[in-house]
């Protein structure tokens, strides 16, 4: 095939990947290190050069919109200089004439991306990731073709991001590279200068140093989770057999769902024992899950939310719930501010188990507030992704934890028929 000048020039930081890129690849760059458009060219490159028949390839950002704003663009302008390319914006994916395929994705329902094949896939933001999406989607779909993955991304505190990078490090068969903003020339120094001025130390730490370290920039619970860790509270736990374990749900519809399993031991301690989370999966399948555990259950603490009746079955997923053998208690219904409250003021008596727990763990740390591009200040508003739903979850545990106490049952049907009419959508006809 003829080669072709698509007007990229990359710097030593982006040619050191370039060159030295194996089939599992991390590269932990400084903001502005231009790693969207080094990735972009990697895909472009290898739809063109790599001997693939009828080669897949993606770009998966934390969302379809995050991945949409930082890579669509630059993936237009420089494979548009290829002849004969085919852009199809609905799908965000161009086609090579070979019969290469470039799709943007977003990672905010995992599973939907199951089935895929790959030939190569790269992979940003990945600290802000779920954990199961490389290691339950992605390696299999790259298995059978040999493909191969790029994890690019700013550090975000220890977390996916972290391990992978460690790995990559101690594993002679990856490809590791770490870029500062202070190494790399891609920034000028008056630049760094100013933005040392205005952001905290560890926000430019994170950000420009690449300080796996430092704080995360807007995390709801940074700091009780830290606190968790430095003083052993996040350790083999275990589960007390005398004692029952509850369990707290963030009731997900077209996304995920998840469960925190605790148990109160006394003396202001909360364990947490297990976490579950599965995304497309209807009631059944969370009963079912319930029973393989094989826990002694107390109380169910659901959303209020579970109160609101389908319209096709005529049934609130209270009453589905309770025909599957999970009798739901509802969580008070608080403002989101009270009851992010209530989990901060929880976890410093939280315990948690490090092998069960890990998904949720990592959650708790990373779930954070929106901020404004424009103004740099934090919104609080929390940001809707992966870790919204055990964030979710715990927030429902911590609001109903009184619910949990000794001697407290779930909600008979009378009680939830009379708690329904504070949710039941006026009755348009007599």
């Amino acid at each position: 095939m003829k080669r072709i000048d698509l007007g990229y020039r990359p710097r030593p930081h982006q040619e050191a990947l370039h060159a030295g890129k194996r089939r599992f690849n991390v590269a932990v760059l400084h903001r502005r290190a231009g790693k969207t458009v080094m990735s972009v060219m990697e895909l472009v490159h290898c739809s063109l050069y790599e001997q693939k028949r009828q080669g897949r390839y993606a770009y998966i950002g934390p969302t379809l919109k995050q991945t949409k704003a930082v890579a669509w663009d630059y993936l237009k302008l420089y494979a548009g200089r290829v002849p004969g390319v085919k852009f199809k914006e609905t799908e965000l994916s161009c086609e090579f004439p070979n019969g290469s395929v470039i799709r943007l994705w977003g990672a905010e329902n995992p599973d939907s991306l199951r089935g895929l094949y790959l030939d190569g896939v790269v992979v940003d933001e990945t600290a802000l990731m779920p954990r199961r999406l490389y290691s339950e989607i992605l390696l299999p779909a790259l298995t059978d073709r040999r493909g191969w993955v790029i994890f690019i991304g700013t550090p975000q505190g220890h977390n996916i991001f972290h391990e992978l990078f460690r790995r990559a490090q101690n594993d002679p068969s990856w490809f590791a590279i770490l870029c500062r903003a202070s190494e790399t020339g891609a920034i000028s120094e008056n630049d760094l200068r100013e933005a040392r001025r205005q952001m905290t130390a560890e926000e430019y730490e994170q950000e420009f140093e690449c300080s796996f370290e430092a704080a995360i920039p807007g995390a709801y619970f940074a700091r009780e989770m830290a606190a968790a860790e430095k003083e052993g509270r996040v350790t083999a736990l275990g589960c007390e057999n005398l004692l029952p374990v509850h369990t707290a749900w963030d009731l997900g519809v077209a996304d995920s769902t998840s469960v925190w399993f605790f148990q109160a031991p006394g003396q202001g301690r909360v364990h947490l024992v297990d976490f579950l989370e599965a995304s497309g999966e209807g009631l059944p399948y969370y009963a079912a899950a319930l029973r393989q555990k094989g826990y002694s259950y107390g109380v169910h603490i659901a959303p209020h939310d579970i109160m609101v009746r389908d319209l096709s079955t005529g049934k609130s997923r209270l009453e589905t719930a309770r025909s599957l053998g999970i009798g739901f208690t509802v969580a008070p219904r608080l403002p989101l501010a009270d009851g992010i409250n209530a989990a901060r003021m929880l976890l410093p008596s939280a315990w948690f188990d490090t092998a069960r727990c890990g998904p949720g763990i990592e959650a708790l740390k990373l779930y954070r507030q929106v901020k404004d591009e424009r103004t740099g200040c934090f919104t609080g508003r929390p940001v809707h992704d992966w870790t919204s739903h055990a964030a979710d979850a715990f927030r429902y545990l911590a609001l109903g934890l009184d619910l949990a106490a000794p001697g407290c049952a779930p909600m008979t049907a009378a009680q939830a028929a009379a708690l329904y009419e504070q949710f039941a959508p006026p009755r348009m006809f007599s």
